[in-house]
């Protein structure tokens, strides 16, 4: 038996990709026979995975940035107390930090690293964000015992970047959900009708209101279409608010107006795999992702991904779907027409889309981090 300490902050605030990722994780690990998982939740400990956020749209961490001077760095100050004040009690052989930045620990340590996106798009991320990375990454890096990467890709930046020895960093690929399935009409009709939506009438985009999600391409591309086009085929957007969408609104403002952008705001999980599954296909222009778990939930609800050729984007898409240079707004116009005129390209798609999306497993993560997890403790 493993007895591990895994930090689970980020079950706090709604679930975007790193949540998804610490949530399916620790599930995972809870149920595991050879694992005894103790989860940290910031100020208190539990041997159960927390199933919803705190309460209020973002929890009380955007609160806490607005108002409260140096709140990271305070955060961080708490944190590592009750942390330690546990750690101290209890005889964990590992701790596994999820969430890249490492509380201290007098053990062995594995931690997840997602990406370099402050390092490489710093403008696409708060300062207050990029400071902290800045200040903490590295020296959190050196002291991991081993580094858990969410792609290929992932491994050669840090090994780029930082210098890492390639023996130090191990890919796990992210899985998907079974609630992400092919659906019929009848079966989205309920959450579609909520919405709005009629299905396979709709183009969808996923992700956080942020500049890294590359969005405005997606908005210009649209705009690109026929007017009849856009009528029948609104474009819908589905994710919280990040960091400065200000200009992001401004655009999309007149549009909806017109009837044309449908914003959704953050959805359950349930809802969300619904209004994917009825999606005729997915616009996903990121211009850097470790992993991009929406373009793979799409996948695997049969729908066809019009995606960045970037990063790790193409580990996960492989030869399903079409990718250009995120910034071809032209491409990406092309491609929605496509799509939206050509059935039986998308047919074509939605069958490679789907075979290809069964290998990504989050049994297979958790039984890889578990090996990790072996391997670690076998050279300390």
């Amino acid at each position: 038996m493993i007895r591990v300490a895994f930090n689970a902050t980020s079950l706090l605030s709604p679930l975007t990709g790193i949540g998804q990722y610490s949530r399916q994780l620790a599930l995972g690990l809870a149920s595991h026979a050879n694992i005894d998982a103790d989860f940290f939740y910031g100020a208190m400990w539990s041997k159960n995975v927390r199933g919803v956020p705190l309460p209020g749209p973002a929890g009380l961490v955007p609160w806490l940035r607005k108002h409260v001077p140096f709140s990271y760095e305070l955060r961080r100050v708490i944190q590592n107390n009750r942390f330690a004040q546990h750690a101290k009690q209890q005889a964990f052989d590992l701790y596994h930090e999820p969430n890249i930045l490492p509380l201290p620990f007098q053990g062995p340590t594995v931690i997840t690293v997602h990406d370099l996106s402050w390092i490489r798009y710093p403008q696409a991320h708060p300062p207050e964000r990029v400071r902290a990375m800045d200040k903490y990454f590295q020296p959190g890096l050196e002291r991991a015992s081993l580094i858990l990467t969410d792609s290929e890709f992932v491994k050669r930046e840090l090994m780029d970047v930082f210098g890492v020895k390639p023996e130090r960093v191990r890919p796990v690929l992210l899985g998907v959900e079974a609630l992400f399935y092919p659906r019929s009409a009848d079966e989205t009709r309920t959450v579609l009708n909520a919405h709005g939506l009629l299905h396979g009438q709709y183009l969808l985009a996923v992700g956080t209101l942020e500049p890294r999600k590359n969005l405005a391409v997606a908005l210009r591309a649209f705009m690109q279409l026929a007017p009849a086009l856009r009528k029948r085929f609104p474009l819908v957007l589905v994710g919280m608010k990040g960091w400065h969408t200000s200009a992001l609104e401004q655009q999309i403002a007149p549009l909806i107006a017109a009837g044309e952008i449908r914003q959704l705001g953050y959805l359950p999980r349930e809802d969300l795999a619904t209004i994917i599954a009825g999606a005729t296909t997915l616009i996903y222009p990121s211009i850097y992702e470790g992993f991009g778990l929406p373009p793979l939930e799409a996948m695997a609800c049969g729908v066809p991904v019009i995606t960045s050729n970037v990063s790790s984007i193409p580990e996960v898409v492989g030869d399903t779907g079409l990718m250009l240079d995120p910034q071809d707004v032209d491409g990406f116009a092309r491609g929605m027409e496509t799509l939206l005129t050509a059935p039986d390209v998308r047919e074509a798609m939605s069958r490679k889309a789907l075979a290809r999306s069964a290998q990504f497993t989050w049994a297979s993560c958790v039984s890889q981090t578990v090996e990790a997890y072996r391997l670690v403790l076998s050279k300390s």
